[in-house]
């Protein structure tokens, strides 16, 4: 393994050259507090798409999807279409957000929601919930890496110094040269995270053999090995291997920690708000900062379209699952062994703890063969697990700058000052992350799981600054409160804090905390607000949509397309994540009925995957440019100070 730890290291270097060549050059353009935080809101249509399609996906993507599809098999490849929800929750938000940040020069949601609402506690709120990303979130990030590192040298550099190592490299870059460093990064990364997910994909699949032989080994699987997944016996789940099955729309369990549900975890309903869910990772406050610092809509576009729902739903779909399965048939999963189902035994056997490493030994076995594949493939991982971890840690400091020193120690600072203020809380974030991931691997896992799920209760708050002027300040406001204590109690923190004494477990009847807690914000916000629409706000509230409705409207505005829209988006979130994704099981052929009666030569639910895949791919498509929710503006957007209007 020599050989392959010389080309890691080679790989590296050039890596790290050019993450601090863009560091170095961005700094040199740093004039205003614009250039800084927001990149001079002139990041291009094309740095955008690539650069928010890895920030939201590479992180978790590259390492975690392959082994969860290997250990939950099928009902979990579902999950994919986060692919798609992540692109929606942008289409609702992000343009009428931007259109906002172009008109009064907001640079952190908080300031758009303490200027919107006229309030400050939403802003500390979402302050909190940037510190739950820049935090424990990157911390989950930056441990995978060092293990990564650690695992793939041979222990010739600890998890620690390897983490450590490749955090102070990104942190480096992010700190001299601001968000332009960090989105210019972000592209190339991207394109490493893309090209890593596809070679890995297409050598486990030559490892096998080729699609027909894979799909013929599963089906296999399926007829001779049904104690590897127990029988779907949830309603409407039919009686098939829970492997290449959906467990019925709904099991009203006590929660995962308390009963296992039957056949798996990834029922219909359990699906349906996991990826509701997932719109938490652009609704956060970082994420703003992202959309504040593009020069155009057209880059959302891109992102949702090509980005978020075709090139991550592929790769999520095809090559990780293609990373997943096959790893069943090439000596990982014991149960096939021992049945001698195997194609070949070239993957260690691996425990459904052991998950996680999956991919690491796709990358080891590509090292014997082909020493700088393995080391560029090292190097792809890093790059996706980086991409994520960083933005969210830079723009968290800048977020602590803005919304807490300028707005409580001094409000008339110079660029200079907050710019220097921002690289020492993003070097504060830096240390608190590191420190965690360091000493304390336990919480680390604890606190950076509600990131998303936290994040997500910003959706109301958000939707009256984006769409009903009728949402009230109280309501947003103890709605979200409500929202994020619902999160916690469905959440494993929720139970050390309250000694196990709760009687429910992590998330209940599964269903996500992310939606138990949107149940309670939602409730509280729809009741406050009803009893009080006559408050002194709603004027002032009323002249941002006011604003929206000048700049948005158009004779040319196909008047059916909304509803078109709202039909598309309702049937396809039924069939695809819904109660409806159970027809998936046997629609193409059962799964323990033999390769000859699957319609496709592959998996029933596998096949109905794709073409609801392909469907979400236009339903955004339609969105965002039928329906003009990621378009540019009829008129350009002149701005002008918040105290002026």
């Amino acid at each position: 393994m020599t050989e392959v730890i010389n080309w890691i290291f080679i790989f590296l270097g050039l890596y790290w050259a050019f993450c601090l060549f863009w560091g170095v050059r961005a700094s040199r353009q740093i004039t205003t507090t614009d250039d800084y935080f927001l990149s001079s809101r002139n990041v291009s249509p094309w740095v955008f798409a690539l650069a928010a399609t890895a920030i939201s996906f590479a992180g978790w993507t590259f390492t975690g999807f392959p082994g969860l599809v290997f250990r939950d098999g099928f009902q979990f490849v579902n999950t994919s279409f986060f692919a798609v929800t992540v692109g929606l929750s942008s289409v609702i938000l992000l343009k009428r957000q931007w259109m906002l940040g172009r008109r009064f020069g907001y640079i952190t949601s908080g300031e758009m929601l303490t200027d919107y609402y006229r309030g400050k506690t939403l802003t500390l709120l979402s302050v909190g919930i940037s510190i739950l990303f820049g935090v424990p979130f990157v911390s989950i990030l930056y441990g995978a890496s060092g293990y990564l590192i650690s695992e793939l040298t041979e222990g010739l550099l600890a998890r620690e110094v390897a983490m450590w190592m490749l955090a102070g490299f990104g942190l480096l870059y992010s700190i001299m040269g601001g968000m332009q460093a960090v989105a210019k990064i972000a592209v190339v990364q991207s394109v490493l995270f893309v090209l890593g997910v596809i070679i890995l994909g297409i050598f486990a699949l030559n490892l096998v053999g080729d699609f027909e032989l894979l799909n013929k080994g599963l089906a296999d699987i399926a007829q001779n090995i049904p104690k590897h997944s127990e029988s779907t016996k949830g309603p409407g789940g039919g009686d098939f291997p829970g492997y290449f099955a959906i467990p019925g729309v709904i099991q009203f369990t006590d929660g995962i920690s308390v009963e296992t549900p039957l056949g798996g975890t990834w029922t219909a309903i359990m699906i349906l708000t996991f990826m509701l869910s997932f719109m938490g990772i652009q609704s956060s406050p970082s994420f703003t900062m992202l959309g504040f610092a593009s020069k155009s809509p057209k880059g959302f576009a891109i992102n949702q379209i090509w980005g978020c729902a075709a090139i991550v739903g592929i790769l999520t779909l095809v090559f990780s699952t293609f990373q997943g399965i096959s790893a069943n048939l090439l000596g990982a999963n014991i149960s096939v062994n021992e049945a001698g189902i195997f194609i070949k035994q070239v993957l260690p056997e691996i425990s459904k703890l052991q998950y996680s490493e999956l991919v690491m030994h796709y990358i080891k076995l590509i090292g014997i063969s082909v020493p700088w594949l393995g080391g560029f493939l090292t190097v792809c991982a890093i790059a996706a697990l980086q991409v994520t971890a960083t933005a969210f840690m830079s723009t968290t400091g800048n977020i602590l700058s803005r919304d807490v020193y300028v707005q409580y120690f001094h409000k008339n600072s110079d660029f200079t000052e907050q710019v220097r203020v921002a690289r020492l809380f993003t070097g504060l974030v830096f240390l608190c992350g590191l420190l965690l991931a360091s000493f304390s691997l336990s919480a680390t896992v604890l606190l950076g799981s509600l990131a998303i799920a936290c994040s997500f209760q910003l959706w109301p708050a958000l939707l009256g600054v984006t769409w009903f002027p009728w949402i009230t300040r109280n309501a947003a406001t103890t709605g979200l409160i409500a929202g994020l204590i619902a999160v916690v109690l469905t959440e494993p923190l929720g139970q050390k804090l309250t000694a196990e004494l709760l009687p429910w477990g992590v998330w209940p009847w599964n269903i996500h905390s992310a939606v138990w807690g949107m149940f309670f914000n939602v409730s509280f916000c729809l009741l406050i607000s009803s009893t009080n629409q006559q408050d002194e706000n709603r004027k002032h509230r009323e002249t941002f949509h006011e604003f929206f409705h000048e700049y948005s409207v158009s004779n040319i505005v196909d008047r059916w397309s909304k509803p078109v829209a709202g039909i598309l988006l309702v049937t396809w979130m039924f069939f695809a994540i819904g109660p409806g994704s159970i027809f998936g099981n046997f629609v193409f052929g059962e799964p323990n009925a033999g390769y000859a009666a699957w319609t496709f030569g592959m998996p029933s639910i596998w096949a109905w995957q794709i073409i609801w895949w392909s469907l979400g791919v236009g339903m955004i498509w339609f969105l965002a440019i039928k329906a003009r929710m990621s378009t540019e503006p009829e008129k350009n957007i002149e701005r002008i100070t918040k105290e002026s209007l």
